[in-house]
């Protein structure tokens, strides 16, 4: 450990302390986990479960841990460094996170969680103390016991852990899967909306009350296998309705209301997994924006700008002059430039309201007579006059040709 400084302690528990500190090589802040407990023999290092689930856990939304040092029968676990918690996070903001910066982390949270699962292991302790945050990275971790020095009661480690608890947990199944890892994202996912936990419980049994004044009273027969079956009859026994999650969470779209519920699904078997998670709406919210191309009738899919108006316009030239396009179009709230200064053709004027129009010189006046005032909605109907113009003096000219032919030959 020569060649680690420690800078300051992160945090405190009963397997260990964290500190930040600094590698004198290579001048890299990174995070050491001391291991209160003294080993003995390489062999219990290297088969402890946490150093087995990381060294085959590669992701970038899985905190990475960096050296194993075993040094004077003390264990040191040498790991990446962030720079807050997202407990911590949320702790400090003045106001709500926004979806868009919610629909980021979950998403990284989730990418970490599939890649976890995948690989045969869930984390059975997923809580915004160990989705450790920098700037807008997340990424999952799992620092034993280990507590914020600052935190104080309730805050402390059982409670925070209790109030993500999935409800199969807290009957004491005999068996429970990765959807305990899901109900854990869920309840994360609905707290980043509001800074509050959505099922904060006082004890196991007040946990599963809270539960239930949520989403109402479970099926008894969702778990056949729990050992506390006096508090599975209580729950089922409850004579409340499930809430409008909407009211409970006002900021939150539908989309991600959707999300929570299916997280927070009392029956494991319906909770979505974490691949089946990313592939939801929630992650897949775009907005119609305006492509800056030539054409202002060509849209773009965008995560950002307002949604234009769209409606059906039959030739309804009496609008906005920013707000109509010619014939059976979508109208989109075009502004297209004045097309007579643009490509400098000769103008005519409207025998109706006077308005001088951008066309060839021989193109006739009444074709004119119900059009708005020096705008077109856009550069087609100039080149649709021009086509016509074009085959009108086509048509013209010959007959104009044969009619001088035949005066000059017949008539003397």
């Amino acid at each position: 450990m020569e060649k680690y400084r420690i800078l300051k302690e992160l945090g405190d528990g009963t397997c260990g302390n964290v500190y930040k500190a600094l590698n004198m090589e290579t001048y890299e802040i990174v995070a050491v986990k001391k291991m209160k407990r003294k080993f003995y023999f390489w062999e219990e290092c290297i088969n402890l479960r946490e150093v087995k689930s990381l060294r085959k856990l590669n992701h970038p939304n899985i905190i990475k841990l960096k050296e194993i040092v075993m040094e004077n029968n003390e264990l040191f676990f040498i790991f990446e460094y962030m720079e807050c918690n997202l407990y911590q996070s949320m702790k400090e903001r003045q106001r709500p996170f926004s979806e868009e910066e919610i629909r980021g982390f979950m998403l990284q949270v989730l990418q970490g969680l599939a890649h976890m699962h995948k690989n045969g292991y869930f984390h059975r302790d997923l809580k915004p103390e160990n989705l450790l945050v920098t700037n807008d990275i997340i990424k999952i971790a799992d620092l034993g016991l280990a507590r914020e020095l600052s935190s104080m009661p309730p805050f402390t480690d059982y409670v925070s852990t209790r109030w993500y608890r999935a409800p199969e947990i807290l009957l004491q199944s005999s068996s429970y899967t990765p959807a305990i890892d899901m109900w854990a994202v869920g309840a994360i996912l609905a707290e980043l909306f509001t800074l509050c936990p959505i099922f904060p419980g006082e004890s196991e049994t007040d946990q599963l009350y809270k539960i239930c004044g949520i989403l109402g009273p479970p099926d008894w027969t969702i778990f056949p296998e729990v050992r506390s079956a006096s508090r599975l009859v209580d729950i089922s026994n409850l004579n409340v309705s499930p809430v409008n999650l909407s009211d409970v969470i006002p900021n939150a779209s539908l989309e991600a209301i959707d999300l929570i519920k299916q997280l927070c699904s009392w029956d494991p078997l319906r909770r979505p997994t974490a691949e089946q998670c990313l592939q939801h709406p929630f992650f897949h919210v775009g907005k119609w924006i305006l492509k800056p191309l030539e054409d202002p009738l060509q849209l773009k899919l965008s995560n950002g700008g307002p949604k234009p108006n769209l409606e059906l316009n039959l030739w309804d030239f009496w609008r906005q002059k920013d707000d109509y396009f010619l014939g059976l179009t979508l109208a989109i709230n075009p502004s297209p430039p004045s097309l007579a200064v643009k490509y400098k053709f000769a103008t005519v004027s409207c025998l109706c309201c006077d308005a001088h129009l951008p066309v060839t010189q021989s193109v006739a006046k009444t074709a004119f007579t119900c059009l708005p005032k020096s705008h077109f909605a856009n550069k087609i109907t100039v080149w649709l006059m021009l086509i016509l113009d074009l085959i009108i003096i086509g048509a013209i000219l010959p007959c104009l040709s044969l009619i001088s032919y035949a005066y000059t030959t017949i008539l003397p």
